[in-house]
């Protein structure tokens, strides 16, 4: 891709924001916000690779990844002073006013895309259940972990049909992360009804 002149190479792209995605998911873990520092990071590297191959939909993705970024990432700073009793805030207003944004753009990716060409669906699938993931992912529900895993396991199919290899091996680093990851929230979760 030409960027100010500048050339970089898909590779390279591919594997900046793989590296940033790696990182992240081990903040995730612990559920600390340094993950979504980690998390958007890697967006601008993916939007680039993706917009170079004229993957829309994809493309699109990484824009509503930086909203439920920007967005998680000051939603669990409110819930964090919510729960020592600083604040109270609405909730649902918060997250719907991500949800439409994300919506919007979803709809317009999907808009410009030419779904007569077949990898375009697996495209639509990826992303459809990627956005699913990332709500449960800002609210900290367990379930967002295994729909992660869906989420890496059709993307591994699209990225080894447009040669995209870093991300190809990375969704089975990912699925591997993901399964420990649901396996520690769900630790919190049984140890949060236990102290309630």
């Amino acid at each position: 891709m030409n960027l100010f002149g500048l050339i970089l190479p898909p590779l390279l792209l591919d594997l900046v924001g793989g590296i940033c995605v790696l990182v992240s998911l081990y903040y995730l873990w612990s559920k600390s916000s340094t993950y979504w520092h980690w998390s958007n990071l890697s967006l601008l590297p993916y939007c680039l690779l993706f917009l170079s191959g004229k993957q829309w939909m994809l493309a699109g993705l990484q824009v509503t990844y930086l909203l439920f970024g920007i967005h998680g990432l000051y939603l669990w700073h409110l819930e964090k002073r919510r729960a020592k009793g600083e604040i109270r805030f609405n909730e649902p207003a918060w997250y719907g006013v991500t949800w439409v944004a994300s919506l919007a753009i979803f709809a317009y990716t999907v808009a410009v895309t030419d779904f007569s060409q077949a990898w375009n669906w697996v495209q639509f699938a990826a992303v459809t259940l990627a956005l699913i993931a990332n709500f449960g992912t800002t609210r900290k529900w367990s379930w967002s972990w295994p729909v992660w895993i869906v989420v890496n396991t059709v993307q591994a199919v699209y990225f080894w049909h447009t040669g995209y290899w870093v991300l190809f091996a990375l969704q089975f680093i990912l699925a591997g992360m993901s399964v420990y990851g649901w396996r520690e929230w769900r630790r919190d979760d049984a140890r949060a009804v236990a102290y309630a």
